[in-house]
């Protein structure tokens, strides 16, 4: 019976200090009033009948309640090594502080990696490095549009004003804007927040079409044309897929949707706000891209694409070959790996759904080398991209430039507290509360965002000098090495198969995935291929 021994006592111990209080002293009748409430909950905790462990440990079962709630921070600040990725590692936190406060990010006493371990990655050094030149790397995108982008090479990945506070998108706005360099909207659309200061704004279409929607959540082309004509907007990203959820949609319960958030994404107040799982403009491959051309034609010739995460890969190919055959062709394409997001997602989702981005990168890039579109159309990627290496890594690997959501939220103030999705984040970088979010002072933020982007971009000049390079364009697979086992090492380019220019065009490719799904692959329909329908129908007997 020691188990009920608390409940017990905390009974006792009310009597007896409600009896001094009593006889003694008045001031004894805090101690009752305290040793009551814990006498109370016991007494709720026996008598319900939900839970069996209160019930069978009054009072004791909420210290375990009380341990397991702060369990996270435990683990994270007081037992992981300091390279546990989980997402991220306190040396790649400590990172991103250092570069966003522009203090020394050097560190002594040799590697904290084990470099012997599999999977640890490097860049070879030149024997004639190059002389440090301007780190400002900038990438063109949609050359032959009205309004073509000259971007940053390093850039804000999509994050809405409803998932991130207002100051928190203030910061990162304002950032932006100081350090020339993007900062993508999110699905959420564009809010008086990223207007605020003036940063460069790449506008993301999601499939609730936020701030160009009709009353039943389909396309308004008046209204999208309102918006993207702007200035500040720069590019306009269709959004397919993310990494963190691809396939789900969303739905910001009608708690939630303020009037604030109603006036910017064009939905009603207090009503529940729907992204569903696909979008209502466009069927098939080939709808999709006229979608793109038609887009870029509302907005006055800006450069327009889409953002995925790979899935089937016979849905991408089924796009590629809608671009091969149509002439249709977005100006550049994100790709998100599974690795990525902001926000809240399903376990489920989170864990085990979507292509890695580097598996899934490579699967784009190869694909339009493949078809001789490589050089009409730019790749970004995005998806765990913290320091100046997973930028080399991540250009080494197909992409053009890259994204990072997280890193730029490490920037604002973010440590890590997982508790995005509770409201309730301790820093005012991913709640609503006023109460919270007040306390992230913009114009503070706002200097480390440009630090973080400023300092990265010196790193990968670094990088890429003591590689012998002066571009990021020069970085290519045969200058990322990986250990596969303790005695073996090999280059990205002998890891990964890649295409020659135009291979598709003449045939199929000794490559798994393509030999699989290339040839059945339609341009009229994401519909998987017979030999998959066939096998499913086979279970369904």
């Amino acid at each position: 019976m020691l188990r009920y021994l608390p409940y017990f006592l905390s009974i006792l111990l009310t009597v007896l200090t409600g009896l001094l209080a009593v006889l003694v002293a008045p001031g004894w009748g805090w101690a009752a009033l305290v040793f009551g409430c814990i006498a109370a909950l016991g007494t709720a905790d026996v008598l319900q009948r939900t839970s069996a462990l209160r019930q069978n440990y009054p009072v004791i079962a909420h210290f375990r309640y009380g341990l397991e709630s702060i369990g996270p921070e435990m683990r994270q600040y007081f037992i992981q090594a300091d390279t546990a990725e989980v997402p991220f590692s306190r040396l790649q936190r400590a990172l991103v502080y250092q570069r966003a406060k522009s203090v020394n990010d050097t560190r002594p006493f040799g590697t904290m990696q084990d470099v012997y371990a599999n999977d640890y990655e490097w860049i070879n050094h030149s024997m004639a490095p190059v002389p440090h030149g301007d780190p400002n790397f900038r990438v063109l995108i949609g050359p032959n549009t009205a309004q073509p982008y000259l971007a940053s090479v390093f850039n804000i990945s999509a994050m809405s004003f409803g998932s991130l506070s207002a100051n928190a998108i203030r910061a990162l706005n304002k950032g932006a804007m100081m350090g020339g360099f993007y900062h993508d909207t999110g699905e959420g659309s564009i809010s008086p927040y990223h207007r605020e200061h003036g940063g460069d704004l790449v506008w993301e279409i999601g499939s609730g079409y936020f701030g160009c929607r009709n009353p039943d959540g389909t396309f308004n082309a008046e209204r999208f044309a309102a918006n993207a004509t702007e200035s500040q907007v720069k590019m306009i990203e269709i959004k397919l897929s993310q990494g963190a959820k691809p396939g789900h949609g969303g739905v910001l319960p009608a708690a939630k949707v303020s009037p604030e958030i109603a006036v910017t994404r064009g939905v009603e107040a207090g009503v529940e706000c729907v992204s569903p799982a696909r979008h209502s403009a466009f069927s098939t491959p080939v709808e999709l891209l006229q979608f793109v051309a038609r887009l870029r034609e509302l907005s006055g010739g800006k450069p327009t694409g889409f953002k995925l995460a790979i899935g089937h890969p016979w849905e991408w190919f089924a796009i590629a070959k809608a671009m091969h055959e149509t002439g249709l062709l977005p100006d550049f394409i994100v790709v998100d790996g599974a690795e990525g997001g902001t926000g809240a997602a399903p376990a489920e989702f989170m864990n085990h759904v979507g292509v890695p981005m580097h598996e899934a990168l490579m699967l784009v890039h190869n694909t339009l080398v493949g078809l001789n579109l490589r050089d009409d159309i730019r790749l970004g990627g995005a998806g765990r991209i913290i320091s100046a290496f997973d930028i080399v890594r991540t250009l080494a690997m197909g992409a053009d430039w890259c994204n990072s959501g997280r890193g730029f939220m490490f920037a604002v103030g973010c440590i890590q507290a997982q508790s995005c999705h509770t409201d309730r984040c301790p820093t005012g970088v991913a709640t609503q509360d006023p109460a919270r979010w007040k306390g992230l002072d913009v114009t503070d933020k706002s200097i480390r965002v440009q630090g973080f982007h400023r300092n990265t971009l010196n790193a990968l000049r670094d990088l890429l000098c003591a590689a012998g390079l002066s571009d990021p364009r020069e970085v290519g697979p045969e200058h990322i090495l990986r250990r596969v086992s303790p005695t073996e090492v090999r280059s990205l380019a002998a890891l990964y198969n890649f295409l020659e220019p135009g291979q598709l065009l003449s045939g199929i490719p000794d490559h798994a995935v393509f030999q699989s799904y290339w040839a059945s692959a339609r341009s009229d329909s994401f519909d998987a291929p017979q030999q998959v329908m066939s096998m499913r129908e086979s279970k369904a007997r």
